[in-house]
């Protein structure tokens, strides 16, 4: 299916300042919320540590008449949520100082056991994070995006080009930062799913640009061979439009499968899908607007004057 006719000629590079002022200025918002003194990300007690305690209902309760009845015992501001099943409650709270995962479970209880007198329920499991595995995990975290990020880089670097590499990596760090930008703006729960959904973005967002490179290379390999041949941002202009409709019809599928998922998943995975949300939407637009101009922007940085005339002799 072809949204997009291959020999459109929609000047895309020719709006890369627009672009890359809106990024700019996205960028700069975004790494003031993420600034703890600021607004900073809400991390969830996979960060902070805390306690997790999942109970089961004989009938539904109301999410807001559970947090009601946890006010009393200083837990009003715990992440509560349905576990599966309307009647399975997943109450997460961060643990005050010298207070038990076990004293906090016992506070929990007792209080829904007072609310909901003539509603029969089950404790079905408490969890605990401490401080140590939260920081723990945190640098997990931090080392698995930037793992991925050097492994990006030398892949890129050996199959194209350093430019290529350096696009490709800056276009990911600008949907990195924009994804946490908006979960900071929002005060979304920041957890280990999110962090998985990053990853995810990665990959996502890297497809698309590796897929735009690899038509940009291949474009430059047959431009060179012509007897008057085009500048590199004609070439690459020409690329994104031939890749435009792939790009646009895997984005669109691609989001219909997470608009459900955030819909329909609950809210178990509601934090996984609105990060994908947001970073196939920005992942689409740097695979266009930033690791393309970037690239063309170092055209001639890694290279000694004596390759680069050799390029400019082999031209017929």
């Amino acid at each position: 299916m072809e949204l997009i006719k291959l020999d459109s000629k929609i000047d895309f590079l020719g709006k890369r300042n627009i672009a890359l002022l809106i990024s700019a200025l996205m960028l700069t918002v975004s790494l003031l919320a993420i600034v703890p003194g600021i607004r900073g990300l809400n991390f969830g007690i996979d960060f902070t540590g805390g306690t997790l305690v999942e109970v089961q209902f004989k009938q539904a309760p109301v999410i807001a008449d559970v947090r009601e009845a946890l006010a009393p015992v200083g837990y009003g501001n715990a992440i509560i949520q349905t576990f599966g099943a309307p009647e399975e409650i997943l109450i997460r709270v961060q643990n005050k100082s010298n207070t038990n995962s076990s004293a906090i479970s016992d506070a929990i209880l007792s209080s829904l056991k007072n609310k909901f007198s003539d509603n029969e329920m089950d404790m079905r499991r408490v969890e605990f994070v401490g401080p140590q595995v939260g920081e723990e995990l945190t640098q997990a975290g931090i080392s698995a995006v930037a793992i991925a990020m050097l492994a990006i880089l030398v892949y890129v670097t050996v199959r194209f080009e350093l430019r290529f590499a350096l696009g490709a990596d800056a276009a990911l760090i600008h949907d990195i930062l924009i994804v946490l930008g908006v979960f900071a703006l929002l005060g979304k729960e920041f957890s280990l799913p999110v962090v998985a959904a990053i990853l995810a973005v990665i990959g996502y967002s890297l497809n698309d640009t590796i897929v735009v490179f690899d038509r940009i290379r291949e474009n430059l390999a047959a431009n060179s061979k012509l007897k008057n041949p085009l500048g590199e941002t004609e070439v690459c202009n020409a690329s994104v439009n031939q890749t435009l409709s792939r790009t646009l019809m895997t984005s669109f599928t691609t989001l219909l499968v997470v608009f459900a998922l955030f819909f329909l998943g609950g809210e178990v995975i509601h934090g996984f899908a609105f990060a994908l949300l947001v970073g196939i939407g920005v992942g689409t637009y740097s695979s266009i607007f930033i690791a393309s101009p970037i690239m063309l922007s170092l055209a001639g940085r890694f290279q000694s004057d004596e390759e680069e005339q050799a390029k400019i002799d082999a031209r017929p």
